[in-house]
């Protein structure tokens, strides 16, 4: 997998936007990228260094409508720790 099939779109909450000032950034990842294939992407698109990554696996949630059911897509967050010495991402800047 190439960089930008790993990191599929920024997550943008109420709880990443918080942590932000801390240098911790969220992203909606590719269900199949373990935590090497994530760092080393954010670090060749956005030109910084990762500390610490951290992931989340979700399931799809069951939904109706009437009497027919299905499930919505499993998808995988990740929470990126950079180091300190490192520069902020500048897409999230603009969030604060």
């Amino acid at each position: 997998m190439i960089a930008h099939d790993v990191i599929i779109r920024p997550l943008v909450s109420e709880k990443s936007v918080s942590s932000i000032k801390t240098k911790k950034y969220g992203f909606v990842v590719h269900p199949d990228a373990d935590k090497l294939q994530i760092k080393n992407a954010v670090e060749e698109i956005f030109g910084v260094k990762v500390a610490k990554v951290a992931t989340i696996n979700y399931q799809g949630k069951v939904k109706r409508q009437g009497k027919h059911e299905g499930r919505q897509s499993a998808w995988k967050k990740a929470y990126i720790q950079l180091t300190k010495e490192s520069k902020p991402i500048e897409f999230f800047e603009s969030l604060q």
